[in-house]
């Protein structure tokens, strides 16, 4: 049998995700939450006869049979219902729909939608929402953009082509080729993008025609389902709900569920089971947000469908977790192997505490393919525990001495061991956003463990004596010389051409200034002992670092990233001084 698409609708706060559901199924769900802003993960199935009765003249036009019984979308307050739609090695969305404020373009939460999206390789459509703020645009009564558009003037055409145009830029940044959906020419390379009005309806014919008819031609395979076999599915959310207790919404992407049934899932300590005490659909096109008459109490449930499930022992349930059937064969080595591959983790790594099982995944997988290690995974707030395990691994990894936290709580005993110890949090809410604030903190820990190693080396270094420049002969020689190459510092000890190791720099001084560095071109004054003037040293002499075989070694082969083309050929100059020195023993 073939189900109906798993649709998940993403995007920036406020930028209309609800309003266009609402328009499709014509409900009133965004006055309901709080703010008008989604709270909650929603999933509610919009059936054939809704979309024939919006898009039925455009589905004639473009002579499109539709064969799938109905399209189930799932509305989220940022990227949760896409994380934790989750199956082993991916997603079980089947499509996205990423909206975006035309007039705001690309936002926090936009780039974060992308990143998971392209980290996921799930197919998506872009609904460049609000196009009836476009200056100049005249809204009609039509759901379709197309028969709106003919009607506008140049200008409001205009503006909108540019607003376009500037989301197919942004998207070309992030590696994406995308076109308005009339002049799209390879579906398979090109992402749509369907002007649409949450407001006035416009565009919304499109956005359902592009979403029914790219999901019979490209997932039609992967849509078929076998409807009389044990339940498979994803928790999304976990509620208290009144007269119910504990209950856990699930996207059921396989097989049927009934009253009764047994299913097992994840959590914290391990895998536990549930007995199903109910079942509970949303009614035609409402939410499984909704609550009380909106629900229908069903005996089964087939895929693909958005259901509320009571039962025994969910409390610990964790969203994000497969939710299998008991009578799937082996199902404790299914959930098991999914555990012990989520939860794996490097010898040596980052800290990651997550909300969710989505969320964790997600982060790892985006840390692992920007090349991050992770030493520890849990879901959970950040503990002292965690801590000193991150403070512990700064012996072994200094810069995985870090714990990233995404949408959990800071315990007090964790900020404070953390203040004691220098241990790094990084936590928020946005998973691209703790991406970039940890690239960044590993960016400036290099940064300062350069500088600290860099101060601590003796690096190649040439000057030349200054001509009547002598200010004192001896006990300490004082006089004037110009750095030719390389670095001079206090303490470093001086050989001649000859191969005479002379003293070592005492002091160096700018104009009666100290300096405790000076590079190619600095004309300076410099102090030596166990030097006379015209006796060891003498006008026009170059003089060079001298650095011990230890030191050249290390320079050479674990700090060559340090060195310039002129250090490299003074150490090879060096060399041959040491081996003169050689010669003339």
């Amino acid at each position: 049998m073939i189900r109906q698409p798993i649709i998940v609708v993403m995007g920036h706060v406020d930028h209309g995700k609800t309003s266009i559901l609402d328009k499709i199924k014509n409900t009133t769900l965004t006055a309901t939450e709080a703010g008008g802003i989604t709270q909650h993960i929603g999933a509610s199935e919009v059936p054939l006869s809704t979309i024939s009765k919006i898009s039925g003249e455009l589905l004639k036009k473009f002579n499109i049979n539709i064969t799938i019984p109905g399209l189930l979308f799932i509305d989220t307050p940022g990227h949760e219902a896409f994380t934790n739609l989750r199956r082993r090695g991916g997603s079980v969305a089947d499509l996205a729909i990423l909206v975006v404020d035309v007039s705001k373009s690309f936002e926090p939460q936009t780039y974060e939608a992308l990143d998971i999206l392209k980290e996921y390789k799930t197919p998506f459509i872009v609904a460049a929402n609000k196009i009836d703020l476009v200056n100049g645009w005249k809204s009609y009564e039509t759901y379709s953009f197309s028969e709106s558009l003919s009607k506008q003037n140049m200008n409001a055409s205009e503006d909108l082509e540019a607003k376009i145009y500037g989301l197919v830029g942004k998207l070309s940044e992030r590696g994406f080729n995308a076109e308005r959906f009339d002049r799209v020419k390879d579906f398979r390379k090109e992402i749509v993008i369907v002007p649409v009005s949450a407001k006035t309806g416009e565009g919304i014919a499109e956005l359902l025609v592009y979403a029914t008819g790219l999901s019979q031609r490209f997932l039609e395979m992967k849509l078929q389902i076998e409807v009389n076999g044990p339940g498979l599915g994803s928790i999304i959310e976990r509620k208290e709900d009144k007269g119910l207790g504990t209950t856990i919404s699930v996207i059921l992407y396989n097989g049927t569920l009934k009253v009764n049934d047994t299913v097992a899932f994840s959590t914290q300590s391990g895998i536990k089971t549930s007995k199903i005490r109910a079942l509970l659909k949303p009614k035609e096109t409402e939410d499984i947000r909704a609550s009380g008459s909106r629900f229908v109490y069903v005996d089964s449930v087939s895929a693909a469908s958005g259901v509320k499930i009571s039962g025994t022992d969910l409390e610990d349930a964790l969203p994000g977790s497969l939710l299998v059937s008991t009578d799937t064969p082996n199902y404790e080595n299914i959930i098991r192997s999914e555990i012990q591959e989520l939860f794996a983790t490097d010898k040596a790594g980052v800290i990651l505490k997550t909300d969710t099982m989505g969320s964790l995944e997600a982060l790892s997988r985006m840390l692992k393919s920007s090349g991050v290690n992770v030493g520890k995974k849990e879901i959970g707030s950040v503990t002292k525990r965690d801590v000193l395990d991150a403070f512990g691994m700064r012996a072994t990894d200094p810069f995985s001495s870090v714990i990233l936290a995404f949408n959990v709580p800071l315990e007090e005993e964790a900020k404070a061991e953390a203040y004691a110890t220098g241990v790094n949090i990084i936590s928020g809410n946005i998973i691209y956003k703790i991406i970039d604030d940890y690239n960044l903190w590993l960016a400036e820990e290099r940064k300062r463990e350069h500088t600290a190693i860099e101060r601590s080396l003796s690096y190649p270094g040439e000057i030349k004596i200054l001509p009547n420049s002598c200010f004192r002969v001896s006990h300490p020689a004082i006089f004037g010389v110009e750095v030719i190459r390389g670095k001079i510092r206090p303490g470093v000890q001086m050989i001649n051409a000859q191969g005479e190791i002379l003293g070592k720099i005492k002091e160096m001084q700018d104009n009666g200034i100290s300096m405790q560095e000076a590079k190619k071109s600095a004309n300076i004054a410099v102090s030596m002992d166990g030097v006379t003037f015209g006796r060891q040293i003498n006008d026009g002499d170059i003089l060079t670092v001298f650095l011990n075989d230890d030191e050249e070694r290390a320079l050479k082969y674990k700090f060559r990233d340090f060195l310039s083309d002129d250090d490299n050929d003074l150490l090879e100059k060096l060399d041959q001084i040491k081996e003169k020195t050689k010669k003339n023993r």
